[in-house]
């Protein structure tokens, strides 16, 4: 019987590229681009750490107020938002701002949607993928859940990046198109389109879990506005505050 040797075309589509002798896995580029890649996660992992150390809120949020009530048509800018959805009169150091708007657990939205307070960068990743294909889904399937989220979405209620990019309180335009290229914008309008369109929340609960996932994606900026607006002094607002969590 004759036995057949394959070829060494034969042998490299079985095992892939065979390298060449002398040929290095890693070149020093790769391995520093790697080494700062690693450098970078671990710095936000400790950042979140330090923070999430200091946060004793509750899932869903320390405060249980009413806000079936509120006119989101009075809210003229992250602030007023800020002031409306929490106890800003309870708020006299860092400490009680970040329990109030500083979460931590699961939300009841968190397994539909594969994301947790806990884990912020996965989360930011997650929604920010997501809001394209939700888009799409809501505006074909549920009209009525896509005019609502367009409804509070482009009012200046803070649903937006404005602290990494500068676009304001409003993320979105009358067409549901983002206006902004970040991760953290069109992660804040994906959480705002499915809780528009698939829960029975109120408006005024709706900007409150906006309002906690900004507080995850910028904590310095929203604790000091929390702290500002119950006239507390941010002098004092501790320096391991991360201004972002996530890439922009």
């Amino acid at each position: 019987m004759n036995t057949i040797i394959p070829d060494d075309s034969f042998v490299k589509s079985i095992h892939g590229h065979k390298k060449k002798k002398g040929e290095q896995l890693f070149t020093p580029l790769v391995l520093v681009m790697l080494g700062v890649s690693a450098l970078l996660i671990g710095f936000n992992v400790l950042q979140l750490q330090s923070v999430t150390g200091m946060a004793t809120a509750s899932v869903g949020g320390a405060y249980s107020a009413e806000l079936s009530s509120l006119d989101i048509n009075t809210l003229k800018s992250t602030g007023h938002t800020v002031a409306a959805v929490f106890p800003i009169q309870e708020f006299k150091t860092q400490e009680d701002v970040m329990r109030y708007m500083f979460p931590t657990g699961t939300p009841s939205y968190g397994a539909a949607l594969s994301v947790s307070f806990d884990d912020p960068i996965t989360s930011l990743s997650t929604l920010a993928r997501m809001y394209e294909g939700l888009k799409s889904e809501v505006k074909t399937n549920n009209p009525d859940g896509w005019q609502r989220f367009i409804s509070l979405a482009t009012k200046p209620v803070g649903i937006s990046c404005e602290y990494c990019c500068g676009v304001g309180p409003i993320g979105v335009d009358s067409q549901g198109n983002s206006r902004c290229g970040c991760q953290h914008n069109p992660a804040m309008l994906s959480l705002a389109l499915y809780l528009s369109a698939y829960t029975d929340m109120p408006d005024g609960q709706i900007l409150q879990e906006a309002m906690k996932w900004k507080t995850l994606f910028f904590p310095k900026n929203m604790i000091e506005l929390g702290l500002s607006l119950a006239g507390g002094d941010t002098s004092g607002l501790q320096e391991n505050l991360p201004g972002m969590v996530g890439g922009c």
